[in-house]
């Protein structure tokens, strides 16, 4: 005969069928399709027998580096009825079976490595069975989770510094851009978080979370700060530092032509600082006297420091937060992507 093997498809009932069975699997589902299987006898007593299994696998990833994790599903086969004196299961192909599989599929992950190793052997009271076991290590999809996650989350926090470059007194302007990106960001965040098992443990996701909001609610109170220091009432004539008068020899000449008069020395007491202190007052220098000291024969003036006006103020802040605000939010990026990624 000119054939090199009989499909016995037909006579499956009548030949010998070792009694496979998957271990170590989230699902199993009987296949739909009728003839799910192949059986070839050839000449020499090989025979080929190929069935159609459906599994779903049960996947080990590390939530604590979502979504830098590169998850693990594994399986196993072994006989339930024959030990490994009788039947003993062997891999035949390399990993590159499986890669090629077209039906080897998971949701934003790619298979990028995978074993196939025997299971180790350990005794029970069924005996040492024949076993083996597939490692399916895939790598998560980084692109769709930056286009998701990561981008929009860095253009709110990074719109929210935006408030800085704007006035300190635009207040709708200001509020409006604060409370959006915080709304937009706890929208953002939610509704992915919400595909994600909850776990007790601090996760990557919780880290960037808390920091972006942080930096969206910390851009916020700057303004209400800005807002506050800017709406303050300058201060007048409160600090004032002693200082040398240039012109002390004449200055007693001088008041007594513009009309000061210089009051008498305060008691007999003397300061603690040396000789006899006088004040000297003017009467008729308008709202904003000015005030000045005799000290041993020589007068000394008393002048005024003026306090910075607090627009001033709410300006330099808002100038101080538009390089640490974006400094810090770029050191934190930077730390976090290479933390994370090494654990990968």
């Amino acid at each position: 005969s000119s054939f090199h093997f009989l499909n016995a498809i037909h006579h499956h009932e009548e030949v010998w069928l070792p009694d496979t069975y998957f271990i170590m699997h989230g699902d199993f589902k009987e296949p739909l399709i009728p003839v799910h299987f192949s059986l070839r006898i050839f000449r020499n007593g090989t025979v080929i027998y190929l069935m159609r299994r459906h599994l779903i696998l049960s996947c080990q990833g590390s939530l604590n580096i979502f979504p830098f994790d590169d998850p693990q599903c594994s399986f196993a086969m072994e006989s339930i009825s024959y030990d490994q004196a009788s039947v003993t299961y062997v891999w035949k192909n390399d990993e590159a079976t499986l890669r090629k599989s077209p039906s080897l599929t998971t949701l934003n992950a790619y298979l990028i490595k995978n074993q196939t190793i025997p299971c180790p052997t350990k005794g029970s009271w069924r005996g040492n069975y024949s076993c083996l076991k597939v490692d399916l290590i895939f790598t998560r999809d980084r692109a769709f989770y930056f286009t998701t996650v990561f981008i929009p989350g860095i253009i709110l926090v990074t719109s929210s510094f935006i408030t800085f470059w704007l006035e300190w007194n635009a207040v709708p302007a200001r509020v409006m851009i604060g409370v959006t990106t915080m709304l937009n960001f706890f929208t953002t965040s939610n509704g992915f978080r919400s595909t994600l098992p909850v776990v007790s443990n601090l996760t990557a996701m919780n880290v960037w979370d808390g920091v972006c909001m942080c930096f969206i609610y910390a851009s916020l109170l700057e303004f209400v700060c800005v807002n506050y220091v800017g709406r303050k009432r300058p201060l007048h004539n409160v600090v004032y530092r002693p200082g040398e008068n240039p012109v002390t020899q004449r200055l007693p000449a001088v008041l007594s032509r513009i009309g000061l008069i210089l009051a008498t020395p305060l008691g007999d007491k003397k300061s603690d600082t040396g000789g006899p202190n006088e004040i000297v007052t003017c009467t008729n220098c308008g709202p904003n006297p000015c005030t000045h000291t005799a000290n041993n024969g020589c007068a000394t003036e008393v002048r005024k420091k003026e306090p910075p006006h607090p627009i001033r103020v709410a300006k330099t802040i808002d100038v101080i937060a538009r390089i640490t605000f974006p400094t810090a939010y770029a050191i934190f990026l930077i730390f976090f992507f290479i933390h994370y990624k090494g654990f990968s």
